[in-house]
């Protein structure tokens, strides 16, 4: 259930603020959080769906504002009506019925406005075309790597001048779903607080510990922690699933264009840290993989490294997410 109150016993009385002007004040603050300056300035950023804003929300995530397409309150059981402005409430995590007026309940009583938006007043802030059926503006920034804490026994993952926000929420979801201890996003070209990463992270974004840092604070992070830094490079010397990556280590990833930086490799030879290269064998006629689908790898096979070190297959993880791990 996604509350314990009831609904209001006249569904058709909304006590909710109605938007229908496109150029309504708060409408237009919140689209300029698709960028980059306005989220910097502001510390707020957009989340688009029911699924990613319940994500955010368990998180601990402070909502200050959540807009609904009045299409979703017209949703009722598996059907919906509104033309064009209709969506898929299975798809995007929406609640439908009366168990969206309970969420929407729940929500107002923590303290975040609710605007029912007109379809066009809600397409001024849907991301694209598509149409989640609510928009959330959040309060959200990553810390910087000086206040990150996280288990010194599992595996984070270094992500260095990764460009395309597809890549880093889609590395960020594969995080949270192999345990890794967290992630670190090294001179980052994208901004995790990207309503794009939120979307394809699926709202991992909230629930992984994140950190951003440049190349030197980070090497010095793993110095000073004793992570192994387990590097995957086309030219690695070593074949991936001979590594070990489970444990206290840093699995680094460059850009897919220029790969890691010479400062690790720098900082390697003068003593400073343990570095090892990996590479995956390519038996075609591509030369790497995406760099989120080599994330997907590594991480999986750290979480089947950690599971045939224990007595049981029952990897402990953090947060409620613990699965039983297949060696």
């Amino acid at each position: 259930m996604w509350c314990l109150r009831p609904p209001r016993s006249q569904p058709d009385m909304n006590p909710h603020e109605i938007i229908t002007s496109t150029a309504n004040p708060r409408l237009r603050q919140a689209a300029r959080l698709r960028d980059a300056d306005a989220r910097r300035e502001t510390g707020l950023t957009l989340v688009d769906g029911g699924r990613e804003i319940r994500r955010a929300l368990a998180a601990g995530v402070s909502m200050v504002q959540l807009f609904v397409d009045e299409t979703a309150l017209r949703v009722t059981g598996r059907s919906a009506v509104g033309g064009d402005g209709a969506h898929d409430p299975h798809a995007t995590g929406m609640p439908t019925g009366a168990e969206l007026d309970c969420w929407l309940m729940e929500i107002a009583a923590s303290g975040t406005a609710i605007a029912v938006l007109s379809p066009k007043a809600f397409e001024k802030v849907a991301f694209g075309s598509r149409n989640e059926g609510c928009v959330g503006v959040a309060r959200f920034s990553v810390p910087a790597l000086g206040d990150w804490r996280v288990d010194p026994h599992r595996p984070v993952m270094i992500l260095e001048g990764v460009e395309k926000p597809g890549n880093l929420g889609a590395i960020l979801r594969t995080a949270d779903a192999a345990g890794l201890a967290g992630v670190i996003s090294c001179d980052g070209r994208t901004d995790p607080a990207n309503p794009a990463v939120i979307r394809a992270s699926l709202g991992a974004v909230f629930s992984v510990p994140l950190a951003t840092a440049g190349a030197a604070e980070t090497i010095g992070w793993c110095a000073s922690s004793g992570r192994r830094v387990i590097a995957a490079r086309p030219g690695g010397t070593t074949p991936w699933h001979t590594a070990t990556l489970a444990g206290q280590t840093a699995l680094l990833l460059g850009s897919e264009a220029h790969g890691i930086s010479p400062a690790w490799q720098e900082a390697a030879d003068s003593g400073r840290i343990r570095l090892e290269s990996v590479h995956l064998p390519m038996h075609g006629a591509a030369d790497s993989l995406n760099v989120s689908a080599t994330a997907a790898v590594l991480a999986y096979e750290s979480l089947r490294q950690s599971a045939l070190a224990q007595p049981s297959t029952t990897i402990p993880l953090p947060r409620s997410h613990a699965r039983e791990v297949q060696p």
